[in-house]
């Protein structure tokens, strides 16, 4: 007999495992299918705010627990060569969290559980929609053997590739081309007792840095794919390191990884590739499926919204597909309208963001990010093109 379940949520990070937790709390037979492998998400700096969503969750009794270090402010070199800081002392929710995002994404999975979902390790994909309004779906790549399960309703929470809505009829519509080019340094000698995360603007683009549990740091550089400084090893990270300021002082107490296969500490790794680029669907819920998380709206990480914004679509996606069973379908236009209020203010904070930072007017990247005053008001940035992979920087 094939298993069936109210809701199959595809995609095991923050937003399936809030969809699930969201969808479970309301008493759903909820399948959360988290297909193994791909790119590990490597660390992210969690907002205070992020415990009033893990609350209305039930899940901040676990989650984040123990095995993160403390946030305790944040550090900026932007629109001046003078830093700028803010301390967690004047957030009202207290410090935050730099996540082990294993860790963190595993205990929402748990959580999950806990709540009553089930918990595979497989992805999935919808196969076949039936007259009665139902799916079967194919899971795939866990320990077990290929299996089939029908569900009334699909979460596409598959990140940035959105890999069901674009499946079923959405559209990606990417607004820029950013990567992160990034490293994870070890303890080193050096390494200072630094709780912050520094963000600092260079003529190419911008860096940002965090510490990560195991005295490590991460290390990224955001720059446009189709620039000149997206290219190159290991040697060229390095070279537009050393021109940086407080970012080069900080990474010198760390330990630079070496290339795994040469063997010699003097041959250094090349930082990985992942895209960070902002995106969104044309629609985020179609014919019995709804998007949640990158796969409906990503996000520049200079916003710092990432895991924000999956709590928050994934439990609001949640709540809006069990409306919806319960036969409330209007519930799905309300999801979309709040979605897209959500994008509506990251494109007004992103654009007033870019925009403190003139140092460098006459260079692509930042050209690209301060449309003419001649020119009128700035076009719809997003287009309909392909987005490229799922990031794993989020």
């Amino acid at each position: 007999m094939t298993p069936s379940y109210d809701v199959v949520v595809v995609g095991g990070g923050p937003a399936g495992a809030a969809a699930a937790l969201a969808l479970a709390g309301r008493g759903r037979g909820v399948l959360l299918a988290d297909a193994p492998g791909g790119p590990p998400a490597i660390g992210e700096a969690l907002p205070a705010a992020a415990r009033m969503l893990l609350r209305d969750l039930g899940a901040a009794g676990t989650v984040p627990g123990d095995g993160h270090l403390p946030c305790y402010g944040n550090r900026s070199v932007w629109g001046s060569a003078v830093p700028a800081s803010v301390d967690s002392i004047r957030d009202p929710h207290g410090p935050g969290w730099h996540l082990d995002r294993r860790l963190f994404d595993r205990r929402l999975r748990e959580a999950a559980a806990t709540a009553g979902a089930e918990v595979r390790t497989a992805g999935a994909r919808p196969v076949r929609r039936h007259a009665d309004g139902s799916w079967t779906l194919a899971l795939h790549g866990g320990a077990g053997p290929a299996a089939v399960v029908r569900c009334r309703w699909v979460v596409d929470a598959t990140g940035r590739r959105a890999a069901v809505a674009t499946t079923h009829g959405a559209r990606r519509l990417v607004g820029d081309r950013l990567v992160a080019l990034h490293l994870v340094l070890g303890p080193g000698a050096g390494a200072a007792e630094d709780s912050t995360t520094l963000v600092e603007a260079g003529p190419d683009g911008w860096w940002y840095s965090a510490p990560l549990p195991g005295g490590r740091l991460l290390l990224a550089f955001f720059t446009d794919g189709d620039l000149p400084a997206a290219r190159g090893g290991a040697e060229a990270f390095r070279y537009r390191l050393g021109a940086t300021g407080p970012t080069a002082v900080r990474a010198a107490g760390y330990r630079f990884p070496s290339c795994a296969l040469s063997g010699s500490s003097s041959s250094r790794a090349s930082p990985a590739r992942a895209p960070a680029h902002t995106a969104r669907l044309d629609r985020v819920h179609g014919d019995g499926w709804t998007a949640a998380g990158d796969a409906a709206a990503a996000f520049d990480p200079l916003s710092s919204q990432g895991i924000l914004t999956a709590l928050w679509t994934g439990r609001a996606a949640g709540l809006a597909v069990d409306a919806v069973l319960t036969g409330d379908p209007s519930a799905l236009d309300r999801y979309a309208t709040a979605v897209a209020g959500v994008v509506t203010a990251y494109r007004r904070n992103h654009a007033a963001h870019y925009g403190l930072e003139r140092r460098w007017p006459a260079r692509p990247f930042w050209r690209r990010r301060h449309p003419s005053a001649a020119a009128g008001p700035a076009p719809d940035p997003f287009v309909s093109r392909p987005a490229g992979p799922a990031a794993a920087v989020r």
